[in-house]
């Protein structure tokens, strides 16, 4: 009897959280992502070796040619590979999807294999596929994961690089609250500026995530333009913070961030995040993990987290625990996609914060 009880109380209890969620996902913003929309090619590495080789710097993210990729592809030919969906904004609002947010993602994709693997993750998942088609191949992220779990990026962008600023239109953003971009995307002013105009006018909040370091180094300027004038909410980690403001420091990077916008986090990895809003900051904690197997994704998951909560109304110290709980979860595990039962005990985390 004592069995049958325990068993109904966590059937119970699954429905409660179910209810939960449910209510919550109605009273929901829906988040949009623009971003590259790229299949990753993930290989783990005995060492850094085969970094040096092919001249890309540890942790970076290298765009690269079709010699270059060719080149990769024939060096992972000899190596065991893994497939997933990737692209910063596109991880992110996985990460949401999964959550049972309401999403939609704009990219640019091939019409090849790796561009219907892209599409056909987006609608497994429920997300609102506003994708369009390139003659070109679609992207591809060959990435490099150090024994360590760095990750490394040599990116061709392929059909992702041609998205431009006339595909875009002011119905592709009606309907959400939020535009999430990513900094990988700086090879096209043009297309972020319009892309910010038409959020704007649909009376969206925009949010970005910086991306690389070498990447913000790269572009200062313009990085400068869109968080001094348009950037609502910033995500950067410890490096890319460095390189926006010069301040070796996170926390006094993130206070010359947090002046240019309303909402700045800065990750710094297993030291959690610092957030700051006006004069409010707090510190987030990571969480406690045995094993790192692969940091692919772990900022995206982070800002996955952090606009849940922030969609849900929840306090700035709850949104960056749930983003430290979906971190701390997708680093142990090789790409970005974790299983339906891993979800679940998110969300019975996520009820649990206080």
């Amino acid at each position: 009897m004592l069995f049958f009880l325990k068993c109904a109380a966590k059937v119970i209890g699954y429905f409660e959280i179910c209810n939960i969620f449910a209510k919550k996902i109605s009273e929901m913003d829906k988040i949009i992502g623009l971003g590259n929309a790229l299949v990753d090619v993930l290989a783990t590495l005995k060492d850094d070796t085969l970094l040096d080789e092919m001249g890309l710097p540890k942790g970076s993210m290298q765009l690269i040619d079709d010699a270059k990729l060719q080149q990769i592809n024939e060096r992972f030919s000899r190596m065991k590979t893994h497939l997933a969906t990737g692209g910063a904004a596109a991880n992110t609002i996985l990460g949401l999807a999964c959550l049972g947010a309401g999403t939609g993602f704009i990219g640019k994709i091939g019409n090849d294999a790796y561009g219907n693997f892209f599409r056909a993750n987006l609608q497994r998942n429920g997300i609102e596929d506003k994708l369009l088609v390139s003659d070109l191949p679609s992207g591809v992220a060959s990435t490099f994961i150090s024994p360590d779990g760095e990750r490394t990026f040599g990116t061709y962008l392929g059909a992702a690089s041609t998205l431009k600023a006339e595909d875009l239109t002011l119905d592709m953003f009606k309907g959400y609250a939020y535009l999430l971009i990513e900094g990988y995307l700086v090879q096209d002013h043009d297309m972020i500026l319009h892309a910010i105009e038409l959020a704007k006018e649909a009376g969206l909040q925009v949010c970005l995530d910086m991306a690389s370091y070498n990447i913000v180094a790269g572009d200062l300027e313009f990085f400068t333009l869109l968080i001094n004038k348009y950037v609502d909410i910033v995500f950067a980690n410890e490096e890319e913070a460095k390189a926006f403001t010069g301040k070796e420091d996170p926390k006094e990077a993130l206070e010359l961030i947090s002046k240019k916008c309303s909402i700045a986090i800065v990750k710094v990895g297993g030291n959690g995040s610092y957030i700051r809003k006006g004069t409010e900051e707090i510190k987030v904690e990571a969480i406690p993990v045995k094993k790192v197997i692969d940091t692919t994704g772990a900022g995206d998951y982070f800002a996955s987290g952090f606009l849940y909560g922030l969609t849900c109304g929840y306090s700035l110290e709850k949104c960056g625990k749930i983003g430290a709980i979906l971190s701390g979860e997708v680093i142990q595990v090789i790409g970005t996609e974790l299983p339906d039962s891993k979800w679940e005990k998110i969300k019975e985390d996520i009820i649990m914060i206080n």
